[in-house]
């Protein structure tokens, strides 16, 4: 089934949607993986950060955060409504978001049948996992790194593409975090 998605960016919390939004976000992740929502708020000032929400009739289905990085995009964060899952349009909206770019995102490693889903959902879109080693940082206290597997599109990452990437993770995203108040580099 096709939808009608559209993309809508937020600019600040009183624009239309942001709690929706936001409730998909505290729903979909859990702690270690999401920022605060004055995080947030705060990277939206980022001329790197964009949070968008995806719409179908013009309602907030979901959610697809991402960062400039270079000549890629990394995808923080899709997720849809839990009450909207199942009928496609997350692949839909990642399909589109794709379209002729280089992106880069996380997954959990495939070791519990969530994650092999997820693992198989990106593949299908065209994602490919990447072996380098990779470790994410919580975002919040208690500190909780924990190994996450990168996966590109079109293609694998390079050696340098991987390494380049960490430290923008590390050096550019994690300044939007309680890590970053606690003084975390």
């Amino acid at each position: 089934m096709t939808h009608r998605l559209q993309f809508a960016a937020f600019r600040s919390p009183a624009d239309s949607g942001w709690a929706e939004a936001m409730a998909i976000y505290r729903e979909a992740f859990p702690p270690r993986e999401r920022r605060s929502e004055e995080d947030t708020v705060a990277a939206l000032a980022d001329p790197a950060f964009r949070a968008e929400s995806i719409r179908v009739d013009r309602q907030v289905a979901g959610i697809l955060f991402y960062w400039l990085f270079g000549a890629s995009y990394y995808v923080e964060y899709l997720a849809v409504s839990p009450a909207l899952r199942g009928r496609n349009i997350g692949a839909e909206a990642l399909a589109e978001f794709c379209r002729g770019r280089r992106v880069i995102l996380e997954i959990e490693p495939p070791e519990e049948p969530l994650a092999v889903r997820r693992k198989h959902f990106y593949e299908r879109a065209g994602f490919v996992a990447n072996p380098h080693a990779y470790i994410h940082p919580s975002y919040g206290c208690p500190t909780e790194p924990h190994q996450l597997v990168l996966m590109s599109f079109p293609g694998p990452l390079t050696n340098d593409e991987a390494r380049g990437f960490a430290d923008f993770v590390r050096e550019k995203v994690l300044r939007y975090s309680q890590l970053e108040h606690l003084g975390y580099k």
